[in-house]
Parts: C-alpha cells; sequence; structure tokens
C-alpha cells in the first residue's frame, strides 16, 4: 500500500506542479506544454525525482488514448465555417506536406546519422506531423489574434496531420520488421485500409454517437462520459480491423459537432477538461521516458536534423502546398514557423522502441530533441513572428465569456457576456437604446461585482458586466456593438484594416484615381467587391490586397459577403508594439 500512495502522491504533486507552473510560462515567453515536458525530465531518471521509467508499452498506451482524446475534442472545437474556409490548405498540408516534410528530413538524417534510407524516412515520419495543442496553445498563451483563413488553416492541419503521420509511422515500423520488406501492393492496401476504413468508421460512429446522445434518456453528467467512451470505442473498433483510429476519431469529433445534438454544451465542456488532462499526462510521461545524459552524443547531428526540418523541410512543404492555392505569402511565411512539434513525434517514437528496431534509440532520442527544440525557438517567437509579418490583428473585442445554452426544446443558443469599455456606445444608455439585434435578450448586468435587480439597470456605465442569451450568428453585430472605442487597439486596428470605410459597391477605378493612383489595367468595369473577389476567392476580415501602391482590405464580412471594404496608403502602416 505505501508504493501506491506514494505514486498516487507523485501523480498529484507533478500534475499540480506542472499546472501551477503554468502561470510562469507566458511570462518567460515559452509554450505551456513544455512546462510540462521539462517537469517530467525532473522528476526522471536524470532530474531531483530520479524516478527510473522506461516502460515504452506503457507510454505508449498512454499516449495513444492521449492522443485519441484530444484528437477527438480538436474535431468537437472544428468550426463548420472553419472547416469550409481552411479544408482544401489544411488537407494538402496534412498529406502532401506530411510526404514532402518526412521526405526532406529523410535526406539530412541519412547524411548526418548512423541510419539506413528507410530508418531515416521513418524519423522523418516520425517527426512530420505538427502538434495541435502546442501550436493552440501558445497562439493562445501569447494572445496572438490572426485572420479567420490563418487560424482554421492551423487548426485544421494540426489536428488532421496527426493520422497521416501515425499512418506512415506503423507502414514503416511493419516494413522494416517484416522479412524481406513489405511489397508495394501490400503498402498501398495498407494505406487504403488505414485512410478508407478509418474515415468510414469516423463519419458512421459520429452520426450514430449523435443518434444515441440525442435519443436516450440520462442524467446530464452521463452524456458527455458516453460520448467519450464512445470515441474510445470509436478508435478501438478502428483500430481492430486495422484502420486508423486517430483519423477515426478525428473525424468523429468534426462530424458530432456538425449534428449538435442537444447535449452538446455539456459533452463540450467536458471533453474540453478531459483533454488538457490529456496533455498534462501525456507530457509528463514523455517527460519520464527521456534520458538527457544520452543526449548529448547526438547533439550536432541533432541539431543538423531539427535545422532542416524548421527551416528547410516545413517551409519548402508549405510553400509547394499553398502557393497554387494562391496564399499571401506572409501567411504562408507564418504557417511555416509555426510548425511547432509536440506530443505526437514523441509517442510515435516509442513504436520502434517496442518493435524492437535497430536504430530504435537513436530516432527516439532525436525525436525527442527536435521536439525541445521546436518548442523553445518556435514556440516562444510566435507573437513575434506575426508581429513582423504584420499579421497580428489587433483585438478590440470586449466579449470575456461564450457558452452554448440549451433551452427546453430547442437548441443553438449561447450565453455572451460583455464589459462595457469606456468611450464604447453602451456607455451612457439603457438596454432598449441599445438596438440589440432581433433574437438576443439581456439576462443580467453586473457592476461593482453586484448582480443588479433589473428595476437598477438604468443607463449602462463603464466597467459593467452585461450577459445576452443569443444566437450563434448574432455575434458578430454584438461584437462590434461592444467594441472597445478611443483606444490605442482601435486605432492600430484602423491603421491594420484601413483608416478610410468604403463601399463594397464602389468602382474600382474611380477609388483610386480619387486617392492619385493609376488604376491597373481590368479594374475599368469592377466594384471594389468584384475586385477583392477576384482575387480573393475566400476572402476573411483582414485580407489586403496591393493595388498601385495602395491597399484594399476586407474591413467587415456579413454571412460571407464584403460589406465594408477599407483603404490603407502607405503611411497608415502599423506601428510595431
Amino acid at each position: 500500500m505505501d508504493t501506491i500512495n506514494a505514486l498516487i502522491l507523485a501523480i498529484g504533486f507533478l500534475g499540480a506542479l506542472g499546472i501551477v507552473a503554468t502561470i510562469v510560462a507566458p511570462r518567460l515567453g515559452v509554450p505551456i506544454l513544455f512546462v510540462f515536458l521539462v517537469v517530467g525530465m525532473l522528476a526522471g531518471e536524470d532530474g531531483p525525482g530520479g524516478i527510473h521509467f522506461s516502460n515504452f508499452w506503457f507510454a505508449n498506451f498512454a499516449g495513444s488514448m492521449a492522443l485519441a482524446v484530444i484528437l477527438f475534442d480538436g474535431g468537437l472545437k472544428t468550426d463548420s465555417g472553419d472547416f469550409r474556409i481552411g479544408l482544401k490548405p489544411a488537407g494538402l498540408l496534412a498529406t502532401v506536406g506530411v510526404l514532402l516534410t518526412a521526405g526532406v528530413v529523410a535526406l539530412v538524417a541519412h547524411w548526418l546519422l548512423p541510419l539506413s534510407w528507410m530508418e531515416a524516412f521513418l524519423l522523418g515520419a516520425v517527426v512530420s506531423s505538427t502538434d495541435a495543442a502546442a501550436v493552440f496553445g501558445t497562439l493562445h498563451s501569447q494572445r496572438v489574434g490572426l485572420n479567420h483563413r490563418l487560424r482554421s488553416v492551423l487548426e485544421i492541419e494540426s489536428g488532421a496531420n496527426d493520422p497521416m503521420a501515425v499512418l506512415l509511422t506503423i507502414g514503416l515500423v511493419e516494413a522494416l520488421s517484416a522479412e524481406g520488406g513489405m511489397s508495394a501492393s501490400h503498402a498501398l492496401m495498407f494505406f487504403v485500409v488505414q485512410l478508407g476504413g478509418g474515415a468510414l468508421i469516423g463519419w458512421g460512429g459520429g452520426r450514430l454517437l449523435s443518434w444515441t446522445l440525442g435519443r436516450l434518456r440520462l442524467p446530464d453528467p452521463l452524456y458527455p462520459l458516453l460520448a467519450f467512451f464512445g470515441a474510445l470505442l470509436i478508435f478501438g473498433l478502428a483500430a481492430s480491423v486495422e484502420a486508423s483510429g486517430f483519423l477515426a476519431t478525428y473525424l468523429a469529433g468534426i462530424t458530432l459537432a456538425r449534428q449538435r445534438p442537444p447535449a452538446m454544451r455539456d459533452v463540450l465542456r467536458f471533453h474540453d477538461g478531459i483533454a488538457w488532462m490529456a496533455q498534462v499526462g501525456l507530457f509528463l510521461i514523455l517527460g519520464l521516458l527521456a534520458t538527457p545524459h544520452e543526449l548529448p552524443a547526438l547533439l550536432w547531428p541533432a541539431l543538423g536534423v531539427g535545422a532542416a526540418l524548421i527551416f528547410l523541410a516545413r517551409p519548402l512543404a508549405v510553400a509547394l502546398c499553398l502557393w497554387p492555392l494562391r496564399f499571401p505569402w506572409r501567411e504562408q511565411a507564418f504557417i511555416a514557423w509555426v510548425g511547432l512539434r509536440g506530443g505526437v513525434p514523441i509517442v510515435l517514437a516509442t513504436y520502434p522502441l517496442l518493435a524492437e528496431l535497430p536504430a530504435a534509440r537513436v530516432i527516439f532520442d532525436v525525436a525527442f530533441f527536435l521536439v525541445l527544440m521546436s518548442l523553445l525557438l518556435q514556440g516562444s517567437t510566435v507573437a513575434w513572428a506575426a508581429r513582423q509579418l504584420n499579421l497580428l490583428m489587433p483585438q478590440v473585442r470586449t466579449r470575456v465569456h461564450r457558452a452554448e445554452f440549451d433551452l427546453p426544446g430547442q437548441s443553438g443558443w449561447e450565453i455572451l457576456s460583455y464589459r462595457v469599455a469606456k468611450g464604447s456606445q453602451p456607455v451612457g444608455r439603457t438596454v432598449k437604446q441599445l438596438g440589440l439585434p432581433d433574437a438576443s435578450r439581456v439576462v443580467c448586468v453586473i457592476r461593482d461585482g453586484r448582480l443588479l435587480p433589473y428595476a437598477q439597470w438604468g443607463r449602462l456605465n463603464a466597467g459593467d458586466r452585461i450577459s445576452l442569451l443569443a444566437r450563434p450568428e448574432e455575434l458578430p453585430a454584438l461584437d462590434a456593438l461592444f467594441e472597445r472605442a478611443k483606444s490605442a487597439d482601435l486605432k492600430l486596428r484602423d491603421a491594420y484594416l484601413g483608416l478610410f470605410h468604403l463601399s463594397p459597391e464602389a468602382g474600382t477605378a474611380e477609388v483610386l484615381q480619387a486617392y492619385g493612383a493609376q488604376p491597373p489595367a481590368g479594374v475599368e468595369q469592377e466594384t471594389l467587391k468584384q475586385t477583392l473577389r477576384r482575387l480573393l476567392p475566400q476572402p476573411v476580415e483582414g485580407d489586403r490586397v496591393r493595388l498601385a501602391g495602395v491597399e484594399l482590405t476586407v474591413r467587415r464580412l456579413e454571412e460571407g459577403r464584403i460589406a465594408e471594404v477599407g483603404l490603407r496608403l502607405p503611411k497608415a502602416e502599423p506601428e510595431e508594439h
């Protein structure tokens, strides 16, 4: 019993220490998940904790289960609008991009490390995928505001490229383990079954899970648990027929989110917490696996492979995948730099160890080193890169809380809470004078920390907190109503989006001439909306197009249509902060 109690104490202490350390991580400019990894290393055999842990089977089992939970949660959070905008570019990065990255890393690894071509390609496959938890944990902790398209591509790619990396890794491990290798027909069948079976089981399982959640009458706490165990069941079913369980769980999450059963609010809230627990546990276990005393022997070759991954393989893969889609070069550069590696490569590096491949330890140690290198170098410079590339969108939104809310017999409602900012439109107005969208209703007003009775609402003051019941489609209008005014952020946003507000129906040639620019050929008969649509197939707020020395920007969209255009003159460049 003493051993069991000590183990429980150690787990509780390490988890609590890692979570408390996340308060310090943003101040140091390092990703939060890096902290969990370091805490695990400090607790390991080379750290003051002195815990000897080398059970790679358990690490692989726990890592696979954690990744299934994280991918399911990522699918649940993928908005249908994001999916529509980011699917094509993210899909290319998650498939072709992964193959290109693995191939370039293999070329360098074969040259710098004692690895055969197949072993080098296995190392490339292991480190080929980005990590959703690392990418979005870093973006959130560094408060990096990006346009809709950029965030959508990063989110979908970081969730969708894990299954491809798993496929490559497992396929190469089987090929290296089999006598005589794997034939081309066997390899092709392996990928067809993995991808096709995973997609089919994920889609079907997601629909069945949605139907079940909508039909069964259970106590409220059991709906999230049913979704959780349903995701594990889908993963296990796919894996049992040699399909991709990771792809199946990710697609099941997306399918369930699109179906939106009545219990979806509770499911999302539960899985947000359980996904964090999975990430914490995953990185602590992976940190315990590390043996830092073995890394110096591979330091220089690993640095060379890491440099090739960050500065050559990832940028090349991004450019070849996104250039045909006419992605702005700034966004290509940012996507290339924010390809953070996290727990997935370390989990995948346990597969060669379980198969007892000769080069397994080298692959694991190099993969671990590359994750540390990526988190430190790339993870600490995300906000800096966004500023240097002029992609950091200033935020003037005052929304402080958003949660789904199910009314009896209805779904699709949300509770939104805003802070009334000094100088914003609501200050000095009564609730009736706000001009709220038709379906929105004010629920409560909080002033000086006190919930006011309805009779005392009166005129709103700066600093008040106001909560509303609203439909999701009313979110842009409400954000605009409560946004900050007369602030440094607002000035920066106007400089970013354009100081001049123009109607999308205005003629492009006439506008350019009015500001002393010579219109280029082909815009004589076009409106600003038509010009932007021609140059930007899928525009998002913040998009910019340079014409005749000035920039036209998409200031505002309404239901996917350009509702307001901005114009930026060369002198209107936002200042660097």
